[in-house]
């Protein structure tokens, strides 16, 4: 296992409720990510990977979009993945793209996009939905421990947090929660107060409290909490690995997010929530 004392030692310490930041994800890239191992590189590129799911919908959308650069590819290198993929599948050609030069994931999520059986444009949630569920399998399949545990304590918290204000509104979501898990699936059938997994998720109760929160920045803040608390957690042992550097990363994306989301703007957020639950598109079964 890498170590780096050298470049962890040169860290800030950071805090959730920290109101100014002081290290940005662009200092990270430029100072620490060149000296990572090209295994750890690849830990680092599945966090990387969020911002190119966003900018690749986003250029299904208009190719004219902006893109952010924290990606891990360039808006030119996008739409040349989206180019070749969508002339392979209108010509019904095969067509073999390597793991290293674009993600499994997204090259699957292109052909479903541009599939003869899915030329009826379907809504863009069913589609955004449809990529987070791809996005989640395949970083569940990564080799390192922590980052594996990570994704799926974020799975199982999201599939919760669906549920309980699923039951909250008495809408069902059950085809909104995404895997095929213990939990996944407790959560879609179980009608007891908490679904059968006070044992399974020791936060359980922690989440239903918070799902009562109305106030979305509120609500959100506990949840980010809960986030950061887990994290420090599982990683106590963990000085200067890429496990600790993973952390720091996703520490600071944490902190930039709340220093630019204010009260109005998450209330904002929050209605669009619960419009997107009461108009939920539902996901076939062979999709999660």
């Amino acid at each position: 296992m890498s170590k780096y004392f050298y470049l962890i030692a040169g860290l800030p310490d950071v805090a959730l409720e920290d109101t100014k930041i002081t290290y940005s994800i662009e200092e990270f890239n430029d100072e620490i990510y060149p000296y990572l191992s090209k295994k750890d590189k690849k830990i680092i590129d599945l966090f990387f990977l969020s911002y190119d799911n966003k900018n690749l919908f986003n250029l299904l959308l208009n190719e004219e979009a902006k893109i952010n650069a924290r990606g891990n590819f360039t808006k030119e290198k996008l739409l040349y993945f989206i180019s070749i993929i969508k002339e392979s599948v209108e010509n019904d050609e095969r067509i073999i793209i390597k793991e290293k030069d674009f993600p499994a994931y997204l090259v699957e999520f292109l052909k479903h996009y541009f599939s003869d059986q899915e030329k009826e444009k379907k809504p863009k949630v069913y589609l955004e939905d449809y990529l987070s569920v791809l996005y989640y399998k395949y970083a569940l399949k990564c080799k390192n421990e922590f980052t594996a545990k990570w994704f799926q304590f974020n799975l199982n918290l999201k599939n919760t947090l669906i549920a309980l204000s699923g039951r909250r509104y008495n809408i069902d979501v059950s085809e909104s929660i995404l895997g095929e898990n213990q939990i996944a699936k407790a959560l879609r059938t179980s009608t007891m107060r908490d679904f059968g997994l006070s044992e399974e998720l020791d936060y359980l109760e922690e989440l239903i409290k918070v799902d009562e929160i109305t106030e979305l920045t509120d609500r959100e803040k506990k949840i980010d909490e809960l986030r950061w608390r887990w994290m420090e957690e599982e990683t106590i042992t963990n000085y200067f690995t890429i496990e600790r550097l993973f952390v720091f990363l996703i520490q600071i994306d944490i902190i930039e997010r709340w220093n630019l989301l204010d009260k109005e703007k998450g209330n904002q957020i929050f209605r669009g929530i619960i419009d997107s639950l009461k108009n939920e598109v539902q996901i076939p079964k062979e999709f999660r």
